[in-house]
């Protein structure tokens, strides 16, 4: 039985990858600490050496995070025009904590789909070469 049949539910998928748990029977953990892939699930035995998120991850949560501190910094400065240092003092940190906050989950939903589509590594075929 291969490590891609059964596979669940996208709408399950991305509840999987949200909590860092395995794509596959979503109980065995993904992560061991905050980042750093565990080698197998400890529940089912699902080999996450196909999952190389790579930095996809921190563009979604870059142009997530970016749109919406954008967004407030915006409607703080036209309602209530703070001083410089005050948007310094509030939205440096807020910035930091959304893109943690979120880094994990990112990933953990975008090695989710790359197991239910069975994504792999480019290979580009030379057989038409002479």
């Amino acid at each position: 039985m291969s490590d891609h049949d059964h596979s669940p539910k996208p709408a399950s998928l991305v509840k999987s990858g949200l909590a860092g748990r395995c794509p596959r029977c979503a109980k065995g953990r993904l992560f061991d600490g905050f980042l750093a892939l565990r080698p197998a699930c400890e529940h089912c035995g699902l080999s996450y050496e196909f999952a190389d998120s790579g930095d996809g991850p921190a563009v979604f949560v870059m142009f997530a995070v970016g749109f919406l501190v954008i967004a407030l910094v915006l409607w703080t400065e036209i309602s209530y025009s703070p001083p410089l240092w005050v948007h310094a003092l509030i939205w440096v940190p807020v910035t930091i904590a959304l893109s943690l906050g979120a880094l994990r989950a990112f990933k953990g939903v975008l090695i989710g789909l790359q197991y239910r589509h069975s994504a792999a590594e480019g290979v580009i075929d030379r057989s038409d070469d002479a």
